[in-house]
């Protein structure tokens, strides 16, 4: 018995782990993604640090990546920037793929 339950501790610590790291990329990739839409509205660079931390709250407003596109989408239309929902979604891909690239470099 015990070695079920040794499993089973080993694939609950794998999960949190695993979830752990998940949060943390898209955390990052939340940075980054907002740090390119400042660059693309031409924010002074503290103005780009409180954007790219407002698009990071931004996400805990409801599960998915809909209310980061929103807020996205919302602010650079704002802003004049000529921006379609599909360019912010590719954006999004290639900054996941960035953030993840960059927290395993950081181990």
């Amino acid at each position: 018995m015990t070695t079920f339950d040794d499993r089973e501790r080993a694939y609950e610590a794998k999960f949190a782990r695993d979830e752990e790291m998940a949060f943390r990329i898209t955390a990052r990739r939340n940075r980054l993604v907002g740090q390119w839409a400042a660059a693309k509205m031409g924010l002074t660079p503290e103005e780009t640090d409180a954007y790219a931390k407002a698009v990071v709250q931004a996400d805990f407003e409801e599960a998915g990546d809909e209310d980061v596109i929103r807020k996205l989408l919302g602010d650079l239309s704002g802003a004049g920037v000529d921006i379609d929902e599909a360019a912010i979604r590719r954006a999004l891909e290639e900054q996941t793929v960035e953030a993840r690239r960059q927290l395993m470099e950081s181990k």
